[in-house]
């Protein structure tokens, strides 16, 4: 034993003596405090007397030099750069699965069978893929993801919603789906925002760990609202307008110092995917063309009439969508075969309703008036196109752009004309029928498609009555019919989402600003129309899946102002007092399961003191005794509830005289759940959500 105890102090003092070079910098690194100068050495390594980890002190000083700004500008960077590089590859590995299905049918003969199962059954097997892996791993992968992030925003709890385990199977389901193309018919703008989301939720835990600092709700919050900005615009390649965007479809009350936190963000991202585009000419830009419309005076002023025509019949069509949507949606859930098939067997649902779809779509069949054999990409780059359809022979057409998208609009027996309507019918109820769909998806593309479409189509219709344009001084100026196309997407999604700033999305992806006047003009008239009857795609959404979620107020009337929080409040709110004890305690919890309990000052004189919660009351009774237990049972000695409980005071409560529209807002900018109404200080009601979304859906608002 003596031999090894020397060999072990022989061993340490060969390594506190050994040289080495560059000990300054090398304690530095190591983050150990130098030796002062007559220390005997013998307080630790390099005669430190508090040693440290080894990298401690450097990481602790790069992280102080790194932070010195903020780490929010880090996990923001972080953010964008990771969600537009996923993005990237989710765009090139659904190009590689697309071409395959290409290829297939095209080298599969011209077996008329062969050709429609290979149509129908690539689509089909993927969608059911898509359904069953990520309906397996977790319930919340269907659908675009935005009414929940709705409801999440407004302070409710939705558990594991955006649990980091659910982002690997809504990756891959999205894959699938957007694999199908046009056959389904759905795009990945609302389930890309929930990807975003669970990555800023995960990364925000990431820097609670780094930081070693408490998780805060408000930086949760920041996080999220990032979030929303950089999926939209990493799917558009849109940092402006996927900022505004976010704001008008997710938030109803915005703070000011978000801002710059979105636009940095959707910058970074939208930035990173370009860069990454550049690289891929397969990919070029995020969902649109280069538009070449640039001419001096783009339109004349007398064609602002037709666009406004434009708007109203995007208003109307909106308007007749989701209407149809929402019933589709609840004939859905309540139809007894198709209730049954949602809860136990989705991927048998998705087959049926996608080998329905892709059966309609087959090229030589119903497909051939549909232009089915582009992608939705190739259905936005065509109907963009900057050339009058109707005006080129089959000749000239040849010569002025070779191959062009735009003959897959020109069938011989139907014309762009016929071609442009059939689709517009087809696609209406056919989206309408995909949105029930269980499996990932987005919804706004779509529309956004199907708008451009209705655009379209109006301006080779104003095209062919006047062929040499229209002017109203100087010479005429032609017909531009892919600036009536860009104005009828903004509309049309406009409309369906309730946003304004689609003008300047689909102005910003495509790079082309000459239109931008009447495409403004085209969503404020649409939006208006579609505002007055109907809630957004959406908050239709929140609706048929009963999420709690306070619904936007629609009617403007006089009358709706005279509501008030009297009509509407609980009267009978279990109440407890301060010198209540054991049993009248018991009886409150048992005749209410509320979070928090009103504490008044006595039964006589009901003035509102403050609140006590759920959790101490039941520590009240655990440590009190029952008036008839037995007196070996008694636990303590007899207390009263304002003596043991601490009570919490109202920040904020109303008055009976309060109106619907103020306590609204006050539920939505304060994230409100439940507030106390009083009269002269007395406790007279209460008015929680479930008050305010009923009086919203029964006065109309």
């Amino acid at each position: 034993q003596k031999e090894e105890e020397e060999e072990a102090e022989e061993r340490v003092l060969v390594s506190e003596h050994t040289w080495r070079p560059c000990p300054t910098a090398r304690r530095r690194v190591r983050g150990e405090t130098p030796p002062k100068k007559g220390d005997s050495g013998g307080g630790g390594f390099w005669g430190c007397q508090h040693p440290v980890s080894p990298l401690a002190g450097c990481l602790a000083w790069v992280k102080r030099q790194l932070f010195r700004v903020g780490e929010d500008w880090y996990f923001l960077f972080i953010l964008g750069v990771l969600m537009a590089t996923i993005s990237f590859a989710m765009d090139i590995i659904v190009a590689r699965l697309h071409a395959a299905h290409v290829w297939l049918y095209r080298e599969i003969g011209d077996i008329g069978v062969l050709k429609y199962l290979s149509w129908t059954l690539y689509p089909t097997a993927l969608a059911a893929f898509s359904t069953g892996f990520s309906q397996s791993i977790t319930p919340h992968s269907g659908g675009s993801g935005i009414p929940e992030l709705k409801t999440i925003l407004m302070g409710v709890v939705l558990e594991d919603y955006l649990a980091i385990q659910n982002f690997g199977a809504k990756v891959v389901g999205l894959t699938c789906t957007l694999t199908c193309g046009s056959t389904v018919f759905l795009g990945k703008v609302g389930p890309y925002v929930h990807l975003s989301a669970m990555a800023a939720a995960y990364l925000g835990k990431m820097r609670t760990t780094v930081t070693r600092e408490y998780e805060n709700k408000f930086k949760q919050h920041e996080m999220l609202v990032a979030a929303q900005a950089v999926g939209v615009a990493t799917v558009f390649g849109a940092p402006i307008s996927g900022v505004l965007f976010s704001i008008e479809v997710m938030s109803p009350h915005f703070a000011v110092r978000d801002y710059w936190r979105g636009f940095f963000a959707a910058t970074c991202g939208a930035f990173m995917f370009r860069l990454l585009a550049v690289f891929n000419s397969e990919q070029g830009k995020a969902g649109a063309q280069d538009s070449d419309l640039k001419i001096d005076f783009p339109f004349d002023l007398l064609e602002t009439f037709f666009f406004l025509i434009l708007g109203t019949i995007c208003g109307i069509v909106a308007c007749a969508y989701l209407f149809c949507q929402r019933w589709m949606m609840v004939a859905v859930k309540k139809n007894r075969l198709t209730a049954k098939l949602l809860a136990t067997d989705k991927p048998v649902y998705t087959v049926l309703v996608v080998l329905l779809l892709a059966s309609v779509t087959f090229p030589p069949g119903l497909g051939q008036f549909m232009a089915s054999r582009l992608t939705m990409k190739e259905h936005l780059i065509s109907l963009f196109d900057n050339h009058t359809w109707g005006s080129l022979g089959p000749n000239a057409s040849g010569a002025a752009k070779p191959g062009g998208l735009w003959q897959e609009w020109d069938h011989p027996s139907a014309t762009i004309y016929g071609t442009l309507t059939f689709f517009l019918l087809m696609k209406f109820w056919m989206l309408i029928l995909a949105t029930t769909l269980p499996l990932p998806a987005g919804y706004f593309m779509p529309i956004f498609i199907y708008g451009a479409a209705i655009g379209r189509l109006m301006g080779e219709v104003v095209a062919l009555f006047s062929p040499r344009g229209l002017y109203s001084e100087g010479p005429p100026r032609p017909i531009i019919p892919a600036g009536y196309a860009l104005a009828g997407a903004a509309a049309f999604a406009g409309s369906v989402t309730h946003a304004v700033s689609t003008a300047l999305l689909v102005c910003e992806a495509t790079g082309h600003l000459g239109h931008i006047l009447p495409t403004v003009l085209a969503v404020l008239v649409a939006n208006a129309i579609s505002q007055k009857n109907q809630p957004s795609f959406y908050d239709a959404g929140i609706i048929v899946k009963k999420l709690p979620y306070l619904p936007p107020i629609r009617s403007r009337h006089i009358a709706s102002y005279r509501v008030l929080v009297e009509e509407l409040m609980e009267r009978q709110v279990v109440a407890l007092a301060k010198g209540d004890g054991f049993q009248e305690v018991l009886v409150a919890l048992d005749a209410s399961a509320d979070a928090e309990y009103p504490v008044v000052e006595s039964a006589g004189s009901p003035t509102l003191v403050g609140t006590v919660s759920r959790s101490q009351l039941v520590t009240f009774l655990q440590s009190h005794e029952h008036p008839q237990a037995p007196q070996g049972e008694k636990l303590a000695t007899v207390g009263t509830l304002g003596d043991s409980c601490a009570i919490e005071p109202i920040m904020l409560q109303f008055s009976p005289w309060t109106s619907l529209h103020q306590a609204y807002h006050l539920f939505q900018l304060l994230k409100l759940q439940r507030v106390f109404v009083t009269r002269s200080g007395e406790l007279v009601g209460a008015v929680s959500r479930v008050e305010v979304r009923g009086d919203n859906r029964g006065k109309g608002a």
